[in-house]
């Protein structure tokens, strides 16, 4: 049976194999398909990747905490992840999808995903389903900074500026070209403190400033000034307590 082979990927031995048939296959394919496993099995996923983050990362706050699940439970990560366990490989389509190249479809990777994720919750429990999270995202964890992951360069320019009490950039459009349905925007990015001037392009004004702040960010992080460091108020203290003993010590 090919499910064998998924099931080794997955660590994971169902007592149900119909459970892993119906999570693979796409309604294109069938009645029976794996919509409401979907449905099942994302809800499964932001319990098991919110119980993980929370226990991996003990200093994140609430915002970052839902900033970095919102990255790694986005379609595009869980195609990767389906792409990593070959997925495509015993997805069931329709003979439509299996022309137009279904089985490469970041939606349907996803989504099936999703409903094995939901396959092993039914067959397994919740701790079968969260060991299946652990395995797969532990090593994602590894490789990512939780304070940048799924912050667009914008945000993380003005972070790297405001770090180092620099002013913030400032973005200009110079430039327009093409049709109104069409435009390419031309926007500078300045960092006068840093004298950097950068020129990006996009479709759309929005795009190009974060083009732009992308190669800011860049030149910035090549000057790389040391960040401005606040002295904690014990350490003031101490300053103001120690300065007149010295002062004595001299008079002596």
């Amino acid at each position: 049976m090919p499910q064998v082979a998924l099931e080794t990927s997955l660590g994971y031995k169902f007592v149900k194999p119909a459970l892993l048939e119906q999570a693979l296959t796409h309604r294109s394919h069938g009645a029976r398909h794996n919509e409401r496993l979907e449905f099942l099995g994302d809800s499964v996923l932001n319990v098991a990747v919110a119980a993980l983050l929370f226990n991996h990362y003990g200093t994140l706050d609430e915002g970052d905490l839902s900033r970095v699940r919102a990255n790694l439970v986005k379609q595009s990560s869980l195609a990767d992840i389906a792409q990593k366990l070959d997925l495509s490989k015993f997805l069931r389509l329709g003979e439509g999808e299996l022309k137009s190249g279904g089985f490469r479809r970041p939606s349907i990777l996803a989504d099936t995903f999703e409903a094995v994720l939901a396959a092993v919750y039914l067959d397994g429990g919740f701790v079968a389903a969260q060991q299946l999270v652990e395995r797969l995202y532990k090593p994602i964890l590894a490789s990512v900074d939780p304070l940048t992951l799924g912050k667009d360069a914008k945000t993380l320019l003005q972070e790297f500026l405001q770090s180092r009490k620099l002013a913030l950039p400032i973005y200009n459009v110079v430039a327009t070209h093409g049709a109104a349905h069409s435009q390419q925007f031309e926007v500078e990015c300045l960092i006068p403190s840093l004298d950097i001037k950068v020129v990006a392009a996009g479709s759309s004004r929005r795009a190009a400033e974060q083009s732009g702040a992308k190669l800011a960010l860049v030149s910035a992080e090549a000057a790389s000034p040391t960040p401005v460091k606040k002295r904690s108020t014990r350490a003031r203290k101490t300053a103001q307590l120690t300065l007149p003993v010295a002062v004595a010590q001299e008079l002596k």
